[in-house]
């Protein structure tokens, strides 16, 4: 049985169907990519399965049991965590106070609060202290912060929306480290990214949508990027595109 199971979603923005009937599935423990051209489906897939979007159609399902996500507030509680390119993050507040973002009791236990952030960032070792303000860290780290601050919510599914986009090459080799030390863990990992090469690089399976419809989920093992290319646009504008060479995982 897969962690998280999407089945048949469905959605309309007016006279355009944005979704038509997509199945997609990550298994525990697994980098799933998502891959597609713009307007293919992916924000409004995952829009829909953080609770910011409500389908028209279709069911989703995290272990075994079907859930009803009427905002991202319940999500979050399920355990369905959005990484975005635009952190959602305090800068004038502490690495300790971000991880507790929005949850914070009326009287705030203060040792508590940063013992716990102390040993969650020594755990993934980050390599900053939780007292740091997040504002002072380069971009890098408050990514990294984001995802500990998913983890202080017991995320099950993380999904990293073009998570890159604004890293260095440096910034971005550590958080390919640390989402692989998540899926050790046993954590599903969602990655979209336009960049093939990350694809290739991080992820295990890949699904692609194309005009709002699943066309296929294979393992990125033994697949070819021109391949991917041809499923994610069809064949006749495959050939016109520059293709990026597959790295090792």
């Amino acid at each position: 049985m897969a962690l998280l199971e999407m089945r048949g979603i469905r959605k309309r923005f007016g006279g355009v169907e944005a979704l038509k009937g997509v199945d997609f599935a990550v298994e525990a423990g697994e980098i799933h990519a998502l891959v597609g051209e713009n307007g293919a489906g992916k924000s409004t897939l995952m829009k829909i399965l953080s609770g910011a979007l409500a389908p028209d159609g279709g069911e989703v399902w995290l272990s075994g049991r079907r859930l009803r996500l009427g905002s991202v507030q319940e999500a979050r509680r399920q355990g369905i965590v959005m990484v975005y390119q635009e952190l959602n993050l305090a800068p004038n507040l502490s690495v300790a106070e971000n991880l507790s973002l929005g949850r914070l009791p009326l009287f705030v236990d203060w040792k508590r609060l940063y013992t716990r952030a102390r040993i969650l960032l020594e755990e993934l070792d980050l390599g900053f202290t939780p007292e740091v303000p997040v504002g002072v860290l380069e971009v890098g780290q408050q990514t990294l912060v984001a995802v500990a601050q998913a983890l202080s919510q017991e995320a099950r599914i993380l999904v990293f929306d073009e998570a890159t986009a604004a890293l260095s090459a440096r910034e971005a080799e550590r958080l390919f480290q640390l989402v692989k030390e998540l899926r050790n863990r046993g954590l599903g990992i969602v990655w979209i990214s336009h960049r093939l090469e990350e694809v290739f690089h991080l992820a295990d399976r890949v699904t692609v949508l194309r005009d709002g419809q699943r066309v296929a989920t294979l393992p990125l093992s033994g697949l070819k990027p021109e391949a991917l290319v041809e499923l994610m646009v069809g064949k006749r504008e495959a050939g016109r595109l520059d293709l990026p060479s597959p790295k090792a995982h």
